[in-house]
């Protein structure tokens, strides 16, 4: 179930309460370049329906300054991602206040419904936003940021750092820098 837009410029709190459980649908096409894949969405993402939409999420500014998107896209721009060959999907599909609200078994779901969406449209790359998360999903503890050895179906798996206001162990500026790391390479293996 997806949620219409709030009443005012920003969800009230019975509107972010309101928006707990609830699924946004995937930016996804197939063929893509990259599926972004975080790890759940938040409340606030839940009540506006849209990806990464809470203020403070770093994700939409890292997009842009490591060159993935030629200017800085809103959460309300997400469809867009797809002119670029670009797309978001999460590994849980079910917003939460937190992340830690999540089981790990939701996350082991998660992961084998991603490598399900990997084989039907068969992006390039999955990059999955959140380290503990793919640590978790994917049954990989010693995982580091980074080009990881496995495939998820065909789709080469690149992790990044989690977007999240909340993630004090990656500035701005260092986000950006790994996420254009990651477009180099991206770019450089069509």
């Amino acid at each position: 179930m997806t949620k219409t837009k709030p009443s005012g410029p920003r969800p009230t709190p019975a509107e972010l309460e309101a928006a707990r459980g609830l699924v946004i649908p995937d930016v996804i096409a197939p063929g893509l370049r990259v599926l972004f894949c975080g790890i759940n969405p938040g409340l606030w993402s839940g009540a506006v329906g849209r990806h990464f939409a809470r203020p403070g999420n770093r994700f939409w500014p890292a997009l842009h300054a490591s060159g993935f998107t030629p200017e800085l896209l809103t959460p309300a721009r997400q469809d867009e991602l797809l002119t670029l060959g670009l797309g978001i999907s999460n590994l849980v599909a079910r917003t939460t206040a937190r992340a830690d609200e999540l089981t790990a078994d939701e996350y082991r779901e998660g992961a084998r419904i991603l490598a399900e969406k990997a084989a039907e449209y068969r992006p390039a790359w999955i990059a999955i936003v959140g380290i503990t998360a793919y640590r978790t999903a994917f049954g990989r503890p010693a995982a580091k940021i980074g080009p990881q050895d496995e495939r998820i179906a065909d789709s080469r798996v690149w992790v990044l750092p989690n977007p999240s206001g909340l993630n004090a162990h990656w500035s701005a500026t260092a986000l950006a820098e790994e996420f254009a790391r990651f477009r180099e390479v991206a770019e450089a293996d069509q």
